[in-house]
């Protein structure tokens, strides 16, 4: 959809958001977004409990703002302090603010919330959700990787300025395109860590895209052990987005909705070391939530590490600009699985 957002810079200002060792500035010219935040205390609906299997409910956001512009947040990434961010909607646009967080690191509000469009090959911007349609967003070195579907593709811009810059090239996927289903493609994409057998190298998902056995369609994109493995699916459940480990394992959201059952999310963990092509990947369920629970369509993760070595995973909500659902931001610390 188009917001009227002219195509200028997304951004104007340095802010420092980290890709391995690489800082690059934001610049936030387009449409600077006032925001209010609603603090969420409780992950389970009316109780005080904190654990959650392999988590900690450490806090929450409801974001709302008088712009139309706020809303399909589909994909976030952290800067190494954990307070500012990066992410991408749906609809063709960056997203990049900052967390203000309280004196024992929990969310207590947004400031500096700006967007910009996502620009083409050709330095333009579109309002054609099936060309813009942006799921997965990954920092790597001084290169910002976006998976998009519908035109499934994995676009490379430039970190030090990805809101004013096409595309510096696309990756080859590896994935046959005629494997990857419209509207259920290209969904995660993540950099594996210096643990990882792939460090370095880019890993992507599919949504919804199935071979002949029902298991989803992925892919290592570069390095020696590029080529497609598959995750095994477990019905009604698909995948929004996924990050890793330190360690190299994977962790994958997932997300089911049905009018009878309703909407519902869950975190499943991949060992890392089974990635590679021709794999058929599973791993055990961490955390799983329903509507008993604060949250809506759960599209993004990211796996950030504090000054003290702790693991966070932060959540973002895409409320497909409807009133019945919402932005939400919800952070998790890790606490491990004794493996």
């Amino acid at each position: 959809m188009s917001l009227g957002i002219s195509r200028l810079s997304l951004f104007v200002s340095s802010v420092c958001l980290l890709a391995c060792s690489t800082v690059f500035p934001l610049h936030a010219a387009d449409e600077t977004l006032q925001i209010k935040s609603r603090l969420i205390p409780n992950f389970k609906v009316g109780s005080d409990e904190t654990r959650f299997g392999n988590f900690e409910f450490v806090g929450g956001l409801e974001l709302s703002s008088s712009s139309a512009s706020l809303g399909a947040m589909s994909a976030i990434r952290l800067s190494d302090d954990r307070r500012k961010f990066l992410g991408v909607m749906d609809t063709g646009f960056w997203y990049a603010g900052r967390f203000e967080r309280g004196a024992k690191g929990e969310l207590t509000g947004v400031a500096d919330f700006s967007i910009s469009p996502i620009l083409d090959a050709n330095g333009e911007l579109s309002n054609q959700k099936w060309r813009v349609d942006a799921e997965g967003l990954a920092l790597r070195g001084d290169e910002v990787l976006v998976s998009f579907e519908r035109n499934n593709r994995v676009d490379v811009y430039p970190a030090k300025a990805p809101g004013s810059s096409s595309p510096l090239r696309s990756l080859p996927l590896q994935i046959p395109a005629g494997e990857l289903r419209g509207n259920q493609g290209l969904e995660a994409i993540m950099v594996a860590p210096d643990a990882s057998p792939l460090k370095g190298d880019a890993v992507v998902v599919s949504e919804h895209s199935l071979n002949a056995a029902g298991d989803i369609y992925a892919a290592v994109l570069t390095g020696p052990m590029k080529g497609v493995f598959f995750v095994k699916r477990h019905a009604p459940y698909d995948i929004t987005d996924g990050d890793f480990l330190p360690n190299g394992d994977l962790l994958l959201l997932e997300r089911r909705f049905s009018i009878a059952g309703g909407i519902g999310m869950r975190i499943r963990r991949i060992d890392g070391s089974r990635l590679g092509p021709g794999n058929l990947v599973d791993g055990p369920v961490l955390l799983e939530a329903d509507f008993g629970n604060q949250i809506d369509n759960m599209e993004g993760l990211d796996v950030s590490t504090d000054d003290a070595g702790q693991i966070f995973v932060t959540l973002v909500s895409d409320d497909n600009h409807s009133i019945l659902q919402r932005n939400l931001v919800l952070e998790f610390r890790y606490l491990g699985d004794g493996e």
